[in-house]
């Protein structure tokens, strides 16, 4: 169970709430944790992630439309423009979607590198220096080699699996944070964790609960007035944002995902309804044991496992069962806290008076690399190990012939395949989401797994595109690109007149 001061009753030294236990070295006076070691570890699973994210991007198998979303928006920061997201519809303001004006600081990287692949890099990057900060903040706590083996367990954990396969997402930037605020708040730098805190509200609009969430962990450790206003921040913030700036920026004038809670399809969900419902699923149900099993269970002895809340939270309440498993990025924000959460709990366990709870504490770093390992031969990264991963295929040269019969420049409507390979030098549109553009180029992957079978590429384009005609361009494989032969509107949806 969480234990929220030294033995679980309800002592006070110096009229504060005790945060933890110390009986490993005592960070303020033990040996200096060796850098080396871990930018190595760091590195190396740097190279993993971007090498698999490389390997799956080269291969034309993004999982979804969210990389070339990204990219688009960065595009746009980089060219010091509004972050207009044409692939959501024709001018459509990202900011009123989701509120993540952090991606903007990738706008320099993106000057050097313009390509999604940059983005791909930089998010392996985040998640190897939060793999970094987790294991040095654990072998500070515990001391010996028990830094470098939770390094291992964090870096190879599902959440950042998945998330590594799930291409890029402006999470990425939370997963270091996260373990920044962790770490300050286990090494009673309390002012450090209000700090590295505060940016996690420009991340995502639902990361202003979880800043308030750090906030009432301060106050309990004492630090009430920096407790008491950092909750106030993240709770205005995170109404602020879904209140306020998002509408603002939104066509809709709303934000589109409490339909996520009070919608299932087309059925009315009663927020009664959702919460009685937070565990109706064997999927919710499985997650929720893999998070705190990875641990080793551990996790749980640690307060800063309440900073994992407001992200189950929402997605306990979700109707869409995407926000629910094990799979896509949602979980890699929830890892660093569970890692230096096992760790603060191995911390509070060693010397406890439960003799089985004390021996159990000195095998539980192993048994979570142990974990770790077993389950990677089910996760995306055992494909570096197949040959085949390394092989280009007919689809992938077919997918590279059709990219060259597309124009730089051009305004292109795609599905997901040749998505995030168009956007750093074309326009590109979602697939019968760009009504009345009559966009240069219609490319299609004809077994993208459509609703129904694409028979007829040209009357399909001249179907989304009645006021344009189309001819077939090129065919190779799947793919097909037909480009439009009348001229181009006076008028485009979603582009200003220069």
């Amino acid at each position: 169970m969480l234990e929220l001061n030294k033995s679980g009753t309800d002592p006070v030294e110096a009229g504060r709430l005790l945060p933890t236990q110390r009986t490993g070295p005592d960070p303020a006076t033990a040996e200096p944790v060796p850098l080396r070691p871990y930018l190595i570890t760091g590195a190396v699973l740097c190279g993993l992630y971007f090498l698999y994210s490389y390997l799956q991007y080269s291969r034309f198998g993004s999982p979804s439309w969210d990389l070339g979303i990204f990219e688009q928006e960065v595009r746009a920061y980089a060219d010091l423009r509004a972050p207009i997201v044409d692939i959501k519809g024709p001018g459509y303001l990202i900011l009123g979607d989701h509120f993540s004006p952090i991606v903007a600081l990738l706008a320099p990287l993106y000057w050097l590198w313009p390509s999604a692949e940059s983005l791909l890099f930089a998010q392996a990057a985040f998640f190897a220096l939060g793999a970094v900060v987790v294991g040095r903040t654990t072998q500070q706590l515990l001391g010996g080699r028990s830094g470098l083996c939770v390094t291992v367990a964090y870096g190879l954990s599902w959440g950042i699996q998945e998330a590594v396969k799930s291409d890029f997402h402006e999470i990425a930037f939370a997963v270091p944070l996260l373990a920044l605020v962790c770490r300050a708040l286990l090494l009673e730098r309390y002012t450090a964790a209000l700090l590295w805190s505060l940016p996690l509200v420009l991340v995502k609009e639902d990361l202003g609960a979880t800043v308030a969430v750090v906030g009432f962990l301060l106050f309990v450790y004492g630090r009430r007035l920096r407790g008491a206003l950092l909750a106030a921040f993240g709770v205005a913030a995170f109404v602020v944002t879904l209140m306020v700036l998002i509408p603002a920026a939104s066509s809709a004038g709303t934000y589109d995902y409490w339909q996520k809670i009070d919608k299932n399809g087309e059925q009315d969900v009663s927020m009664l309804d959702s919460v009685l419902g937070v565990l109706n699923s064997a999927d919710k149900i499985e997650m929720l044991v893999f998070l705190v099993g990875i641990t080793a269970f551990m996790a749980l002895r640690s307060p800063l496992t309440l900073l994992i809340v407001p992200t189950l939270g929402w997605r306990l309440l979700s109707q869409d069962s995407n926000h629910w498993g094990m799979v896509w990025h949602y979980s890699a924000i929830l890892m660093p806290v569970l890692f230096l959460a096992m760790a603060d709990g191995v911390r509070r366990s060693r010397d406890s008076e439960r003799p089985w709870l004390a021996s159990y504490a000195k095998v539980v770093v192993p048994v979570s690399v142990a974990i770790a390992v077993a389950m990677t031969q089910h996760l995306p990264l055992r494909d570096l190990l197949r040959p085949d991963s390394y092989r280009t295929d007919a689809r992938t040269e077919a997918a590279r012939e059709a990219l060259k019969a597309i124009p730089v420049g051009a305004r292109v409507e795609t599905d997901i395949t040749l998505m995030a390979h168009l956007t750093s030098d074309r326009t590109v549109y979602w697939i019968g989401g760009a009504p009345g553009t009559a966009p240069d180029i219609v490319a299609i992957n004809l077994d993208f797994g459509w609703s129904r079978p694409i028979q007829d590429p040209v009357a399909y384009a001249e179907q989304l595109h009645p006021e344009a005609r189309y001819r077939l361009k090129h065919r190779g494989g799947s793919f097909v690109v037909v480009e439009r032969t009348t001229p181009e509107p006076a008028e485009i949806p979603g582009v200003r007149a220069s």
